[in-house]
């Protein structure tokens, strides 16, 4: 199958898996938060195929300003909805290629942290993980 992403696919695929890594930052805010974004941030800019190329674009994901881990969440969560179930429709492969990119960008995040992950990270990575198996 071939994928063809409008403008505005890429931005959501960009906005799902940047969120994702804002949203483990963000519920990180008292350990390692920048370290945990940076190391997630280039995980998901070292990923493959035609999603590993949109999301190493070098463009400004805009929609990540929540103040609180709620509002992230309210915002990232169905942006990785959308963002798989668009994926799935055109080529399940590559739905299947973006999981897997934001769950390594997830682990490498999580690693990054000293220590173990908190489980306030382990449940925002359950309903990351969740997120993206909806449309599957």
């Amino acid at each position: 199958m071939s994928l063809t992403l409008t403008d505005q696919d890429k931005t959501t695929l960009r906005t799902a898996a940047y969120g994702a890594v804002s949203l483990l930052s963000a519920a990180d805010a008292t350990g390692s938060p920048h370290r945990i974004a940076t190391h997630g941030s280039v995980a998901l800019a070292s990923g493959t195929g035609p999603v590993g190329h949109v999301l190493a674009a070098n463009t400004k994901v805009t929609a990540l300003d929540g103040r609180t881990v709620a509002e992230l969440a309210d915002h990232v969560l169905p942006a990785l909805t959308a963002a798989a179930t668009l994926l799935h429709a055109q080529d399940p492969a590559e739905a299947d290629n973006f999981r897997g990119i934001v769950n390594v960008a997830l682990a490498t995040a999580t690693q990054a942290r000293k220590g173990e992950p908190t489980p306030v990270m382990a449940d925002i990575t359950r309903r990351i993980n969740e997120a993206l198996t909806i449309a599957a």
